[in-house]
């Protein structure tokens, strides 16, 4: 099989091909390395890639194994790169920070345990902004990652590594980590999947605190909800050393092949009555992708409000965020010239955070509750809410983030992104699905649907749904660049 016919498979196709026998191993890792060393460099989305004798090596030692009947899993011989904000043993984990570039794994993640486990090859470490702050994949360790659809715009953030490589087929499937949008804004500005999980879906650790730390998740990335949906599989479930993860739901999260959304009755939250700043053209993309499924026979409705005051819960907001992203910050600020390596938005974060008090916190906490309370009450009447991934569509790569939107000032790094804060400050499962592109064709948006609690199997079925109604869009694939 040619090499650009093997990685253009999806996930699970690949998967059955190598199990099958019909591809092997060491033919999957050379066709990607092949991609990989002509593509990657106009990216950057790899980072820290092991030497192709390594991984031909590992590859070879898996097709051993298949010869002998014994496979790992689903994933077995699949190459797999981490995101850098996630330890994989034997790596590089910078998190995009100058202070931490010499910085090597001695341990795996639990979710790269899991991954391992099933069969995957870490080949490298996927590139994301330092600390994974702002949806802007830069930072002075690596550079830049260019969208993979132009690359004088940008990826997103902060999995923008990860989805450049899925959509540039450098990766059959992708892991990545969601704070903010961070694996449903670069799916939607690429072109793919991006799930953030319920809470506590995907055990997250190791981390210093396993009580506090509830707005990152780790989950998985797909071109394919199915593909999606199976690594879900394998990243999810309890673990002991994340006390708060979840024991209950399904083992296999893969949707069925006749998933539909027919009757399945979504609110289109749009704007949320104009409180969203947002770039001309986003909302009618992302209405057009719900007309999609009302002519599958979904039921939309029009919502502009979720029934409470939400610059009460932005602020709440930026009070949780802070407190948890400055130790982040602190535990590199003693190391000689940190203040100086370290980029503003990360500063202010940490400076702001030291005048926090434990009642400041307790208030945001209750302001937080409230919020789910009033997401619970629209999910006795929808199946799913709808917003846009992203309030802006991609900018150049130059910019660090937008100042101001539709003539709207933005009063921080991250206000653009304010649309993908309900499902993370709820806890809720939300994915990302492609909903069309800008009038210049070149680049992507996507819409976010948000679930009921723990609800990630059902979401992941209406998702489906979705994608069976958007074929012709779905053949859209970037281009390749020219290299000279």
């Amino acid at each position: 099989m040619a090499t650009d016919a093997i990685t253009d498979l999806d996930a699970l196709s690949l998967s059955r091909a190598i199990h099958a026998r019909k591809l092997s191993c060491v033919e999957v890792m050379r066709a990607y390395l092949a991609r990989i060393h002509r593509l990657n460099p106009h990216f950057t989305a790899i980072v820290s890639l092991a030497g192709d004798d390594t991984l031909l090596a590992q590859a070879a030692e898996r097709d051993a194994e298949l010869a002998r009947g014994a496979s790992r899993g689903w994933m077995h011989g699949l190459p797999q790169a981490i995101k850098d904000a996630s330890p994989a043993s034997g790596f590089p984990n910078t998190f995009g920070s100058p202070l931490m570039k010499d910085a090597i794994a001695r341990t795996d993640s639990i979710m790269v345990e899991r991954m391992k486990a099933a069969g995957c090859i870490v080949i490298g470490k996927t590139n994301m902004p330092e600390f994974g702050l702002g949806s802007h994949t830069y930072n002075d360790v690596y550079g830049t990652t260019g969208n993979a659809w132009d690359v004088s715009v940008s990826a997103g953030g902060s999995s923008g590594g990860a989805a450049v490589a899925l959509a540039q087929r450098l990766l059959p499937v992708a892991d990545g980590s969601d704070f903010m949008g961070s694996l449903r804004n670069p799916a939607g500005w690429n072109h793919v999947f991006g799930l953030r999980p319920s809470q506590g879906r995907v055990p997250y650790g190791p981390v210093r605190d396993v009580w506090v730390r509830q707005l990152a998740t780790e989950g998985p990335m797909g071109r394919t909800v199915r593909d999606v949906a199976q690594l879900l599989s394998t990243q999810a479930g309890y673990d002991p050393r994340a006390p708060l993860s979840l024991a209950q739901g399904p083992k296999d999260f893969v949707p069925a092949s006749e998933a539909s959304v027919r009757g399945k009755r979504i609110a289109w939250l749009a704007d949320l009555g104009g409180h969203l700043a947002t770039e001309a053209g986003v909302l009618d993309t992302c209405a057009q992708a719900l007309q999609h499924m009302e002519r599958g026979g979904a039921i939309v409705e029009t919502l502009d409000s979720i029934g409470i005051d939400l610059e009460r819960v932005w602020q709440a907001w930026l009070l949780w965020r802070r407190a948890l992203v400055a130790p982040n910050v602190g535990a590199v600020m003693h190391l000689p010239d940190a203040r100086a390596q370290i980029k503003p938005e990360a500063l202010w974060e940490f400076d702001q955070a030291q005048v926090l008090s434990a009642s400041d916190f307790m208030h945001a906490s209750e302001m937080r509750t409230r919020l789910h309370a009033a997401l619970l009450l629209l999910f006795d009447r929808f199946d799913a809410l709808a917003l846009p991934v992203a309030q802006v569509w991609p900018f150049p790569v130059e910019q660090h983030w937008p100042k101001a939107i539709a003539g709207r000032a933005m009063d921080t790094y991250h206000r653009w992104m304010e649309t993908t804060l309900y499902a993370t400050f709820a806890g809720l499962p939300a994915i990302s699905v492609p909903a069309g592109f800008h009038a210049n064709g070149r680049w992507p948006m996507g819409v976010q649907l948000i679930g009921r609690p723990i609800g990630d199997a059902a979401l992941l079925e209406l998702a489906a749904g979705y994608e069976a109604l958007i074929g012709d869009l779905l053949t859209r694939r970037p281009p390749e660049p020219t290299l000279s």
